[in-house]
């Protein structure tokens, strides 16, 4: 079935959501709320947070988000014990690592990001009609009026109408206001939940209730993320194996030979990992072994990952070969393993 589709499910035996995006009868993202008593701060939500300690010979601080969790800030420059500020989770916390924060927050809706410390409005760049870029960025200034903060407009907001990309920057404006006078915690009490994220993030008609999953197939593909090895088109194969330093991945052209196999398996490859790696949840320092190949082929094989990797939501980069000839990838831990959120 062409097309994109949203599927939300309540899990029928620990009522924990999950969300699925289909696209063209795949499944191409999941995101799987974390059990309860794994429930710690989440990427995007904002935080009244203490200085707990500071830590000047790892260029950090420890800060206080809410009584039973604790953030990791690398901005400190002139931060003091005790003071209060806002700050934004940026990833997951490893274990018995305290979540990282940062304190360039942002606030996100569907269709609009508010930056206070960042003036200016900004029209995405996927969005290239110019009339189009030009109707978004007068909506946005009669929107935000004379508030010093920042906007982006988000490539979701393409041909929506005025009136809900309004909304949502005053909700925006709203929450910023309530953010800045908020006492010490978590500043929002809307969680960053699977539902919520999906509903903001992906693109595609919603559909909500029980046994969606199973009916699509979700399920089926949900089992094969608990196993490393999948297969690819040309009959080769990729591995994919989470370790506690990295994310190994190993490409291998199964019972092909000849010249040609190793890059066609690479480039499926190449094509595939962004998709196993969000499913997957994974993030951090990823070492590919490619499948053998000519060097002269390299160029190919960069473009393609080039390619795969900029469709993707999370930020991640390119960092490139090493002299044994693996290729290096950093990625932002934004989500948990699946694997954990599965158990």
């Amino acid at each position: 079935m062409k097309g994109r589709r949203i599927l939300v499910e309540t899990h029928p035996e620990d009522g924990r959501t999950r969300a699925a995006l289909i696209v063209d009868g795949r499944l191409d993202d999941l995101l799987v709320d974390p059990q309860p008593d794994e429930a710690g701060p989440r990427p995007g939500e904002v935080f009244r947070a203490r200085v707990d300690r500071m830590v000047p010979n790892a260029g950090g601080a420890f800060v206080r988000l809410t009584r039973d969790w604790q953030g990791y800030l690398r901005e400190t420059k002139g931060l003091r014990e005790g003071q209060m500020l806002l700050v934004m989770a940026t990833g997951h916390a490893e274990a018995h690592k305290a979540t990282p924060v940062t304190t360039r927050v942002l606030y996100k809706a569907r269709h609009a990001i508010l930056t206070p410390d960042t003036p200016g409005i900004n029209v995405s760049r996927q969005i290239r009609d110019e009339e189009e870029r030009a109707r978004l960025a007068a909506i946005a200034a009669a929107a935000m009026g004379d508030d010093g903060a920042g906007l982006i407009l988000r490539s979701l907001a393409e041909g929506v109408e005025a009136e809900a990309i309004g909304a949502d920057i005053a909700a925006l404006r709203a929450l910023r206001d309530r953010a800045e006078a908020a006492p010490a915690g978590l500043v929002d009490a809307t969680r960053a939940t699977a539902r919520a994220v999906a509903l903001r993030e992906w693109e595609g008609p919603v559909e909500e209730g029980p046994g969606l999953f199973e009916r699509d197939g979700v399920l089926d593909e949900i089992d094969r993320l608990a196993g490393p090895r999948l297969g690819l088109p040309s009959g080769g194969s990729m591995t994919v194996e989470p370790t506690a330093a990295l994310v190994a991945v190993d490409v291998n052209t199964g019972g092909d030979f000849t010249p040609a196999a190793g890059l066609k398996a690479n480039i499926e490859a190449a094509r595939e990992l962004p998709r196993q790696l969000r499913l997957r949840g994974l993030g951090g320092q990823i070492v590919v072994d490619f499948a053998p190949m000519p060097k002269k082929d390299r160029k190919r094989l960069e473009d393609a990952l080039k390619s795969a990797f900029r469709r993707d939501p999370i930020e991640t980069s390119l960092a490139g070969w090493t002299a044994m000839g693996l290729y290096e990838i950093q990625r932002k831990r934004e989500r948990m393993p699946i694997s954990g959120l599965l158990d």
